[in-house]
């Protein structure tokens, strides 16, 4: 019996996680929107093939590590963002500073 559930639940093959990190690479660093439609196919379905592998709480490790793994980027992205900006100090650094003779 063990065979035959063995038989039943596909393996995770390396070919999974390439396309996965391949489209996730086009969408958030390249900006090819069109490719959303192939990440979440093949995000899809390497979740539902880590679903029969792995437990329930395998799977929540799994899935919280990989949201961490976004916040991350996510604000690494911004970060970069934000370099470039030019903000006005001028006004904080010329304040005329008043003796105590005057």
């Amino acid at each position: 019996m063990n065979n035959e559930l063995e038989k039943q639940i596909d393996k995770i093959a390396p070919e999974d996680i390439s396309r996965t990190l391949e489209s996730a690479y086009h969408v958030i660093f390249q900006g090819d929107h069109d490719r959303i439609d192939d990440l979440l196919k093949h995000g899809g379905t390497l979740l539902r093939k880590a679903a029969q592998r792995f437990t329930t709480t395998q799977l929540i490790l799994g899935i919280a590590g990989v949201a961490a793994v976004a916040v991350a980027v996510i604000a690494r992205i911004e970060s970069q963002s934000d370099e470039g900006e030019v903000t006005d100090v001028s006004k904080s650094e010329e304040e005329p500073k008043l003796s105590k003779a005057e």
